[in-house]
């Protein structure tokens, strides 16, 4: 398989991308632990945040020109109030942190490096915009006996800690999604993971 194209894309250069973002969200949240039933509509709306805010970044991952993965960076200045409210209790200045939204690739792309990419690319997008102390993101905490937890799952802890990053289970929030096998929305907690940006 040839290598990946990993470019990167900021305000209305996102915009033609959201309807193949939109989809790859859809179909990789699908997966365990996240178990997301997610719907085209909403996906265009969480997308539109990123082209709108400034300093904000959307890198991805093309296999002659189709997109198979993405990532995303934003000011957590430009976040909702579930993604602030835990570092303001905790004396943090949401101005001086960069927030890493998601990263999402297909199964049949994964071990090539693109995960490394997503994150060399987010901390220089950081870097770049300038003025920020630190780099986070946030992952969804389920049981270990979830019943739709796959028997060879392997969280991906080691390879955050790899790229320097340290958990903050004090720092939590909950983000409310309807998983697969619900008939409604309901809350799920999610803890932060956070990165001193090197001068």
């Amino acid at each position: 398989m040839k290598a990946l194209e990993i470019k990167s894309a900021s305000g209305a250069d996102i915009v033609p991308y959201f309807d193949d973002l939109a989809r790859l969200r859809i179909g990789v949240f699908r997966e365990f632990p996240y178990l997301y039933d997610g719907t085209i509509e909403h996906e265009r709306e969480y997308l539109a945040t990123y082209a709108n805010s400034q300093g904000a970044v959307v890198v991805l991952a093309l296999d002659d020109g189709k997109v198979v993965g993405m990532s995303t960076g934003i000011p957590m200045a430009s976040e909702t109030d579930e993604v602030k409210k835990p570092f303001i209790a905790a004396g943090y200045n949401p101005a001086r942190i960069f927030y890493f939204g998601e990263s999402v690739l297909l199964p049949q792309y994964r071990g090539q490096g693109a995960g490394v990419r997503f994150f060399e690319e987010r901390e220089a997008q950081a870097k770049r915009v300038g003025g920020f102390d630190y780099c986070t993101f946030c992952a969804v905490e389920r049981p270990v006996d979830h019943p739709r937890r796959p028997a060879d799952y392997k969280p991906l802890n080691s390879f955050w800690e790899n790229r320097g990053y340290v958990h903050k289970p004090e720092l939590s929030t909950t983000f409310t999604w309807q998983d697969l096998d619900e008939t409604a929305k309901s809350p799920k907690t999610l803890s932060f993971w956070m990165r001193k940006i090197e001068a």
